[in-house]
This record gives structure tokens, sequence and C-alpha cells, in this order.
């Protein structure tokens, strides 16, 4: 094996995309060296770097706090050991989430009662929303302090009685899915205005109810999207929501930041 191998081989090897391993790099986790032409190379200090990455993640660790215990000369343990706690306890309420719904199943089968299509897609609904929230709690505690996410769940709690979560992420999706097959577009062009009208709109809601506390956990959160938006099923992803960035600084540069 050569000393340095280039992106094309370490994707070859490894399995990992190239750009996996250009974002990695943009997060400063890992530093490739560069031949005379520009092209990355990585050795065995590189490739030690990536193993590490990766033996985190699988762990169970986000990206920011790989970012945290790599960025010292010496790994934090402390903080290598409060994650993984952090980890497991997100683990054990998925499982006490399986767990009730598969003995709300079992029950109806002790007592002999049928289990219709509209029964099985009630559970698994409810299944997928336990879930989902399992995550969104597990994140909340990753990005949130405690008194964020406190008021964060008070804003949701403050939301008007007719505010129909469901209708309201569906309507989101749908704008998502528009701005994706939209994409690349001018973040300043009239098309982009206009789906970020249509945005701020869906957002207003919240907005309306979020504390300033409860936004700033917000905005820390979605300020890390890249590295939780495959883990939960939110009705937007990290490239839209980057877009959705891109426009409103378009707009605040035209006409001056404004209160949203």
């Amino acid at each position: 094996m050569a000393d340095l191998l280039d992106i094309t081989e370490v994707t070859r090897m490894t399995g990992l995309t190239a750009r996996a391993l250009r974002f990695y790099e943009a997060r400063g986790l890992l530093q490739p060296v560069r031949d005379s032409s520009g092209r990355r190379q990585y050795g065995t200090a590189q490739l030690e770097a990536l193993h590490r990455i990766m033996a985190m993640k699988r762990a169970g660790l986000t990206l920011a706090q790989i970012q945290s215990m790599t960025a010292g000369p010496r790994p934090d343990l402390h903080s290598i050991v409060a994650a993984q706690i952090q980890v497991l306890e997100a683990r054990e309420r998925e499982v006490a989430a399986a767990r009730e719904l598969l003995a709300s199943i079992l029950s109806r089968i002790e007592r002999n009662e049928p289990i219709d299509v509209a029964t099985f897609c009630s559970l698994i609904r409810q299944g997928e929303n336990a879930m989902s929230q399992v995550k969104l709690d597990a994140l909340a505690s990753q990005y949130m302090s405690a008194e964020q996410n406190l008021a964060f769940k008070e804003a949701v709690q403050a939301l008007p009685a007719d505010f129909d979560a469901e209708v309201h992420d569906r309507k989101w999706q749908a704008l998502s899915a528009r701005i994706k097959s939209a994409l690349p577009l001018d973040p300043g062009s009239p098309a982009a205005q206009a789906f970020l009208d249509e945005w701020n709109e869906l957002a207003a809601p919240y907005i309306a109810a979020c504390s300033a506390e409860a936004l700033k956990g917000v905005s820390n959160m979605h300020e890390h999207i890249e590295e939780w938006d495959r883990e939960v099923d939110g009705p937007f992803d990290a490239e839209v929501f980057r877009f959705h960035q891109a426009a409103q600084r378009a707009r605040d540069a035209m006409h001056g930041p404004a209160d949203r």
C-alpha cells in the first residue's frame, strides 16, 4: 500500500463517500494533505483520525460531541462517558415505546379482538410518532440547554387549541418538496422570495409562541441540522433549510433585517 491514498482510493477502500470525507474536513475533524496539484491525500494519521470519527459515530455520538472530544490534546473522558449515557438513555426510551406498542397489540390478540386494517394503521402511526418523539427528545437534550428545552415545550403547549400540527407538517413537507424540485435557485430571485414568504408563514405560529430562550435553542439545533436530519423524519432536510437561510439573507441584504 502506498504511503498516501487519494480521495478516490479512500472511498473505494472504506466505503465512505467523497462527500462525507469533505464534510468531515469542513468541520475540522479531518485534515488531508495536498499534492502538487491540490488533490487531497490521506496517510496513516488521517486514516487513524477517520477511524476514530467513525467509531464514535457508530457509538451514537453526534458530530458536535465528536468535535468537542477531539478538539483538545487528549480525549475528554468525562464528556465521552456523559455522551454515551445520553445515547443509552435515548435507546431506553425507544425500547420502552416499542414495548408499549407491542403490548397493545398482544392485549388485543389475547382478548381475541380482530386486528383490522384501521387498527394496524393506527398502531403503526402511534409507533412511528413515539419513535419520532424519542429521537426529538434526544436531539433536544444534545443541542438545547435544559432551560431552552423546557421553554420550547411550554411554547408548543401554548399553541392555539385549533392548531393541527400534523396538517401543518404536511403543508411544510409539501413546500419543502417544491423547493427541493426547484433547486438550484438564486436566493434573491422572485421565485426564491415567494418560497420564503410561504416558509415564514408556516413558521409564524411557532415563532409567536416561543420565548427568546426557546428560539435560541431551536436555532442552535437547526444550525447542526446536517448532523441529524437523516435520523429524524422532519418536514424539511438540511439542503432545504440552508436554502431558506440563504433566501432570508438575500432579503435582509435587499431590505434590511426585519423582526420575524
